[in-house]
């Protein structure tokens, strides 16, 4: 078995594969003030959950975005499984050609997200992830990782908009009734839910016209649930796309072993 991590700012998106087929997906909390052992527990006390047995691993791949908890959930998963987890950084073999002013700065989560994403449904392609950030990766018709933009992420949009505005209430990130509020609940979920989708319709608009070409457009990331519905232009909604991208890496840098 392979497990694959994806280390964010809010949350640890975790899976299990046998050989190809993901056998389950879960998350845990993104928290510095966690130790080592805490992590380990984590991990098999969610193995126990699904039914699987820590010893069976034979090996585990991480990304992340959070280096100071690098140590730390390395450490974490050694303990848990026996085995030592192979990080996505510079060197590591992902078959994509990366032509941004310096690639060893790309986010590992871009990068994994577009080698998942060439491989699932092809090139060119934009890959909108909506997670602490909104993020959008471009994917050119070589299969070549061009850059991309990254904007306020919609929960940390609306925690800002609530913090800095007395009179606003907390609300359910959900869509109103109709785009048009017609009272302040409703004005701030059209905002939030609606507003996004219309810039993630726009900023592929203006993606595709920069490009010259159309583009195959994919989406992940987990409040991807509440605003890729309400696009409209389609979009290949793939919620484990970095697990399966981390498994892609993980079989291309085992086999040039």
């Amino acid at each position: 078995m392979l497990l694959a991590l994806d280390m964010g700012n809010t949350n640890i998106t975790l899976g299990v594969f046998q050989n190809t087929e993901l056998l389950f997906e879960s998350r845990i909390a993104t928290d510095p003030s966690k130790m080592e052992d805490q992590y380990a527990v984590e991990l098999l006390d969610i193995f126990r959950l699904f039914g699987i047995d820590a010893g069976g691993f034979e090996g585990a791949i991480l990304s992340s975005v959070v280096p100071p908890l690098d140590q730390t959930l390395h450490g974490a998963v050694r303990k848990a499984t026996g085995v030592m987890a192979m990080q996505v950084g510079p060197g590591t073999r992902t078959g994509m050609n990366i032509l941004i002013d310096n690639p060893a700065t790309l986010g590992a989560d871009l990068l994994v997200g577009a080698v998942a994403a060439v491989k699932k449904y092809g090139a060119p392609c934009l890959i909108w992830d909506l997670g602490t950030a909104t993020k959008v990766s471009v994917v050119d018709k070589t299969g070549a990782f061009r850059g991309g933009a990254i904007m306020p992420g919609v929960s940390s949009s609306l925690d800002s908009l609530i913090t800095k505005a007395s009179l606003l209430p907390r609300i359910r990130l959900q869509a109103p009734p109709k785009v048009v509020g017609s009272n302040t609940v409703d004005c701030m979920e059209s905002g939030i839910v609606f507003g996004t989708a219309a810039m993630i319709e726009g900023m592929t608009a203006r993606i595709e016209e920069e490009l010259g070409y159309p583009v195959t457009v994919v989406g992940t990331g987990g409040l991807g649930r509440v605003v890729f519905v309400h696009c409209r232009r389609e979009i290949q909604r793939d919620d484990t796309l970095l697990l399966d991208g981390l498994r892609i890496i993980y079989d291309r840098n085992r086999r040039a072993v």
